[in-house]
Order: C-alpha cells, then structure tokens, then sequence
C-alpha cells in the first residue's frame, strides 16, 4: 500500500514537474542565495539560509527524481557514454533530462563553493568588495570565481594554504 502510494505520488509529481518547470524553479531559486551571500554575507539570516544544506539539499531532491525519470525511461545507462569522448558528453547532452540534472549538479556545486567564500572570507577578514566580487564571478563561471578568491585570500591572508 505504502509503495502504491509512493509511485501514485511521483507519476503525479512527473507529470507537473516538466524539465522545462524544475530549469526555471532551480535558475531563480538560487538567486536569492547568492543575492544575500554577495550582499548580506554576514547576517544571520544568510547564515542560516544561504550557507547551510538548504538549496544543495533542495537541487539534490530535484536531482534524485530527474535520475528516477531517466530511470522510468530506461535511459539509465546512458550516462556512461560521458567517459567515450567528447562526442559520447555530446549524446549525453543530447537528452534534456541528462542536462538538466548536470546543470542542477553545477548550480549546486557553485552555491556550495559560494557559501564557502562567504564563510572564508569572513574569518579571514577579507574585505566584503572583494568576496563580493569573487562571488559574482563563481555565480557566473564556477572555478574561476574559487581561483580569483584563492588569490585574494592569498594576498589577504599572506600565506598559501591547500588544505582547508
């Protein structure tokens, strides 16, 4: 019975839940994060929000049902065309539902570096024109906003760390 109502529950949620609605709703649903991590870094109510497992948790969930849809599809296996190539990456993106849940994967990665950059940058003193810069370039391209804050906390904190 339980299980009966589980899969009633997520046919229902799979047929509300378009690809094109979870893009939107997870596009706009970190853009208050990152509003509040860039401006608002050290309020408590960003804290709470923005740097804890709240969106990444939120992106998971969204992440999880986009694999079962693969799954129900029978497309599962086809994620292993990533590792034949560029043109094997280029097939897997082919499927909507495979990009989206890479894109779902990058938003949350991103935001987790963020809240990262927020919370360093606030223990190294660094001042909140920088991290809020080094912010906006990680919401934007990802690695290259965690490699202009790592030079700025080099500066900042004058001394080279790998391990934190």
């Amino acid at each position: 019975m339980f299980i009966y109502y589980i899969h009633s529950m997520i046919e229902t949620l799979t047929l509300n839940l378009t690809n094109e609605n979870i893009y939107m709703f997870a596009n706009f649903g970190v853009i208050p994060f990152w509003l509040l991590l860039i401006f608002l870094p050290s309020v408590r109510f960003t804290k709470i929000l923005a740097q804890s497992v709240i969106a990444p948790l939120l992106l998971g969930i969204s992440y999880a049902f986009l694999s079962y849809k693969i799954y129900l599809e029978g497309n599962i296996f086809d994620g292993f065309q990533l590792y034949q190539g560029l043109d094997g990456l280029y097939t897997v993106f082919s499927n909507e539902t495979f990009l989206l849940i890479f894109w779902l994967h990058f938003l949350s990665l991103s935001l987790f570096i963020g809240s990262w950059i927020a919370r360093d940058s606030e223990r190294h003193m660094i001042p909140q024109i920088f991290s809020a810069i080094s912010l906006a370039i990680t919401y934007f391209t990802g690695p290259i906003g965690l490699i202009f804050y790592w030079i700025l906390r080099i500066f900042f904190a004058r001394k080279i760390n790998f391990n934190e």
